[in-house]
């Protein structure tokens, strides 16, 4: 996947076992770059200027170099996940690309109204009300299905509406889960089984990010 502000730098995640051969297709395109290691990635400057920022995927150490980098994704671990939009939350946890353990979860929580003055301000109680409640039960399921294994996780994952995904590890009894939470949010639709899938499969994959406008194409 890669995402791209308009004339601006660009995400992509790619799969560590094709790490090596986009690297390999990076120094076709632009040159053998020159590799730094910067706080938490690695950064590829090439001979025509264009850039790519290998940051490690979840759970993986802090790269010495390259070559620390690639060996550090291509490890198998096991994650945590999290990810809640609106009413609806699906938790679980892999190992590699494979969900050992899964659930999704729905609420309903009421949409905003156009309607003013008091009318307004009930629905707008009302919407607050179920949202907390649907936190509060999305809450229940990581303390059932993630905090038992947290010890054993290499990071927990996280997608969806931010503000959602924090109203859920703001609990409390949710501690050990909230301290392995990786920085990176995945975008995803509203969290059902076959996201969930594919957020595993995110979870492993390496996020790039590119800025080739000066060479005018990309790897």
């Amino acid at each position: 996947m890669s995402g791209r502000q308009a004339g601006g730098p660009r995400w992509v995640e790619v799969d560590p076992a094709r790490l090596l051969r986009w690297l390999a297709t990076f120094a076709e395109r632009h040159g053998t770059p020159v590799q730094t290691v910067e706080e938490y990635a690695v950064r590829l400057a090439a001979p025509d200027g264009s850039t790519a920022v290998l940051h490690p995927p979840p759970g993986a150490p802090v790269p010495a170099d390259l070559d620390d980098l690639v060996a550090g994704a291509a490890v198998v671990r096991r994650v945590g996940l999290l990810l809640a939009r609106k009413g609806a939350v699906a938790v679980g946890v892999a190992l590699g690309e494979e969900l050992e353990v899964s659930k999704v979860d729905s609420h309903y929580v009421q949409g905003r109204t156009a309607a003013g003055g008091w009318s307004q301000q009930r629905f707008a109680r009302r919407r607050d009300n179920q949202a907390k409640a649907a936190a509060g039960d999305a809450a229940d399921l990581v303390l059932r299905l993630l905090v038992p294994v947290a010890v054993e996780l290499a990071a927990v994952v996280t997608g969806g509406d931010r503000r959602a995904v924090d109203a859920v590890l703001a609990d409390p009894r949710l501690a050990p889960v909230a301290a392995l939470r990786s920085p990176r949010l995945l975008d995803v639709p509203e969290p059902r089984l076959v996201v969930l899938r594919e957020a595993a499969r995110r979870a492993r994959a390496v996020p790039i990010l590119i800025d080739d406008r000066s060479a005018g194409t990309g790897p």
